[in-house]
């Protein structure tokens, strides 16, 4: 299986890259862009073109929990291992 890369954008989207499937909570598959080898998914609950970004991050000052969370407690950063 192909790598999927998933990018965690500064107060914006997920970047998902590489072959991958997107279902709704009902089983439903997301038809991707074609030709596209990468979708951004929306985090800041505003797009309307959910579950995709569409830039009303910038728009509306959204600040990820985790900036928020680094921000409050003086930190340079985390690590995550899945």
């Amino acid at each position: 299986m192909a790598d999927v890369k998933i990018t965690v954008r500064p107060n914006g989207p997920y970047r998902v890259e590489g072959p991958f499937t997107l279902v709704d909570a009902e089983g439903k598959e997301w038809t991707l862009p074609e030709g596209k080898p990468w979708v951004s998914l929306c985090r800041c609950g505003a797009s309307v073109n959910k579950p995709f970004c569409d830039g009303t991050h910038s728009k509306i000052g959204f600040q990820a929990a985790e900036a928020a969370v680094r921000a409050e407690e003086g930190s340079a950063g985390f690590d995550v291992k899945i």
